[in-house]
């Protein structure tokens, strides 16, 4: 509403007259004001909010004026992620079978903090060493891999887990839900618990990123990332290829080694021609 009344009360004309050149104009004047490009989409999902309920629900003559070029472009920040040496302070606090075994499969096999809540004992292959992550994001499903030390603390979990009809791995420890499935908000909390412990800025999304930038700095391919990650594009991949550092330094240096050792090359050359 405060978002409306701002726009009615700033144009010079009635609300059924104004026209997507308007709304530029509203544009600019709340960029004139230092607004940040999140703040003026809201303004502009406002104002589109406003001009359907004027058509749908008021039956006015009225066109929405707001356009998909109005929509400001936002920047996108870098997927954050754990050095290896934060990562190993961070497993070191965590004490729990179950905590490390989800933790571990966020960390070596990618897996979002809502597949770790929803896989079931179904899904994992111990042999094979893969699961199979249902209804992902985007509804789609895929195959992930399960690295030695993810085998050996989903394993040991698996071992210690309470009996119980819960077809979900991880189970609530206690309270008045013990035994039932751990819920996503569940898992958060325990994340935040530890990263008090460890003294880290850490989420459960960062131990995703944290995969990802340790395979590609690993010369891992980025199709096979993409795959694993379960991105639909792999321009989404590709943003952690700003952040890998060390595979970036590694190339520059290696190419850089070439590329000398081809100059003196030549030097030699000229230098006996001489």
């Amino acid at each position: 509403m405060n978002i409306i009344k701002h726009f009615v009360i700033w144009v010079d004309v009635p609300v059924e007259d104004v026209t997507n050149k308007t709304v530029s104009h509203y544009i600019d004047c709340l960029m004139k004001k230092r607004r940040a490009p999140k703040t003026v989409n809201c303004h502009l999902d406002g104002i589109r909010q406003f001009y359907h309920y004027l058509k749908e629900e008021e039956g006015l003559a009225v066109t929405n004026p707001i356009r998909r070029k109005h929509m400001q472009k936002m920047s996108r920040p870098l997927p954050r992620h754990l050095r290896d040496e934060q990562a190993q302070v961070f497993l070191k606090v965590v004490s729990c079978p179950r905590d490390r075994a989800m933790f571990m499969l966020m960390l070596r096999c990618g897996l979002r903090v809502e597949e770790v809540a929803n896989l079931t004992l179904g899904v994992i292959d111990v042999k094979r060493r893969t699961i199979l992550v249902e209804d992902g994001k985007g509804g789609k499903d895929r195959i992930v891999y399960m690295s030695d030390d993810a085998l050996h603390d989903l394993a040991f979990y698996l071992k210690i887990r309470p009996a119980s009809r819960a077809r979900k791995i991880f189970l609530v420890k206690k309270g008045p839900c013990t035994g039932q499935p751990i819920s996503v908000r569940g898992i958060q909390k325990r994340m935040e618990y530890y990263a008090r412990k460890a003294k880290l800025k850490v989420s459960c999304h960062h131990l995703r990123h944290t995969m990802a930038t340790q395979m590609l700095n690993a010369d891992a391919d980025l199709c096979t990332i993409q795959d694993i990650l379960g991105h639909s594009n792999v321009k989404t991949t590709q943003r952690y290829c700003r952040i890998s550092n060390l595979k970036v330094q590694r190339d520059y240096f290696n190419a850089m080694d070439v590329i000398m050792q081809r100059g003196t090359g030549n030097q030699n050359n000229l230098g006996k021609g001489g």
